[in-house]
């Protein structure tokens, strides 16, 4: 079961504590990139638009925007622009998800807020990139892995490609590249010589990046440019996943021939089996194995497979990994105000991370945000600190 986290609201933790983020409010990637940044101890002000993003999902729920704090700025109002600008000022990063120009035309682009803060590092997350001919086009996570032949390698051959939910493009290519960046740019900044300056991460150049050993292969000749014939995308009968007797699903990763005997004889299937070593006979050899699994019930092989190194796992939904035993020792899911969730990662030994707070609420933190950061244009007119937004 997952642990509780701590609902300690003081100062942040983390090797990133003392390090300001301001966040211009989007969805998908960028959020997720600052909610990395806030779970290893940044302060991050996320700036919401008045009314919200217009996706419908509550605030109280959304959990990419924990461990953050917010304010409401209108920058289409004359003084919008002037207060976030006031917060850069004091910042060491930005990130905006904007269409190239728009921060520009909302004069919150990197050229004023360089000019009010020479050492800051200015994080732009985008599907197209900054320029090119596409960077005007709107796009989601499925157009970008479409262009980039990283959809087309995923799935069964006779069959359309399957989408990854919006792992691999968004938050794979998109938002962790972006922190690298980020915190590439930022150590820059902070030497003797440094100097902030623009990232440009486009979910187009993380995930073709992120198939550089596969095009490798391709060079090599030891990757077919087709999905479902290759040793990792499911065409292989010892790497992919079988049906059990009670319709759920065993992940079987047995490679290496060491791993690959053990899995045989734990399956009952040495002796009888085609030999792995015989492409031609992958479809007999997939079929056997297939017919073995559908024996028994998925509980029933977890049990003969989990003291073993066949590389053998069951596959497991959503609400059941939390109670897995191995991610239950290890706390990888928490509970924080009643919500499972995954835990901060990675690790670290002297500066743990950790979620302190939950999902910001838009404007809630006005006030404090004004007072700490010292940007008292913030809270102009309001003297509750309870709304950001200039009428």
């Amino acid at each position: 079961m997952a642990r509780t986290a701590g609902t300690d609201n003081g100062a942040p933790r983390g090797p990133l504590a003392g390090v300001r983020v301001v966040e211009l409010a989007g969805i998908g990637p960028g959020p997720f990139a600052a909610m990395c940044l806030a779970d290893l101890g940044a302060d991050v002000v996320r700036v919401d638009r008045p009314g919200g993003a217009g996706l419908g999902v509550d605030p109280a729920h959304d959990l990419t925007n924990r461990n953050k704090r917010s304010v409401l700025v209108n920058l289409k109002d004359p003084a919008g622009p002037g207060q976030v600008l006031d917060l850069v000022e004091r910042a060491d990063i930005l990130i905006e998800g904007y269409r190239p120009g728009v921060a520009e035309r909302l004069g919150v682009g990197p050229d004023a807020c360089l000019a009010r803060n020479p050492k800051l590092v200015y994080g732009r997350m985008t599907g197209w990139g900054q320029e090119g001919p596409l960077a005007q086009r709107a796009g989601h996570d499925i157009s970008y892995l479409a262009l980039t032949g990283t959809l087309g390698m995923i799935g069964k051959p006779d069959e359309p490609p399957t989408v990854p939910v919006n792992l691999v493009g968004d938050y794979a290519g998109g938002s962790l590249y972006l922190v690298i960046g980020l915190l590439a740019a930022l150590q820059h900044a902070r030497t003797p010589e440094g100097a902030g300056q623009v990232v440009d991460a486009a979910i187009v150049d993380g995930a073709s990046h992120l198939a550089t050993m596969l095009h490798a292969m391709l060079a090599a000749g030891g990757w077919q440019d087709r999905r479902g014939s290759n040793l990792l995308d499911g065409g292989c009968p010892f790497y992919g996943t079988y049906e059990t007797s009670d319709g759920q699903h065993m992940a079987v990763g047995a490679l290496e021939p060491q791993f690959y005997a053990e899995f045989t004889e734990l399956l009952g299937i040495t002796g009888t089996a085609p030999e792995r070593g015989d492409l031609a006979r992958w479809g007999d050899l997939r079929e056997t194995i297939a017919a073995r699994f559908k024996e028994r019930t998925r509980q029933e092989w977890t049990a003969v497979f989990e003291a073993s190194d066949a590389c053998v796992a069951p596959v497991l939904s959503m609400r059941e990994a939390p109670h897995h035993p191995h991610l239950a020792a290890r706390s990888t899911y928490v509970e924080h105000d009643g919500v499972i969730q995954p835990a901060p990662a990675p690790r670290f030994s002297g500066t743990p991370g950790g979620i302190h707070r939950g999902p910001a609420l838009p404007g809630a933190d006005t006030a404090d945000v004004a007072d700490e950061w010292g940007v008292p244009s913030l809270a102009k007119g309001h003297p509750d600190g309870t709304e950001g937004e200039v009428n």
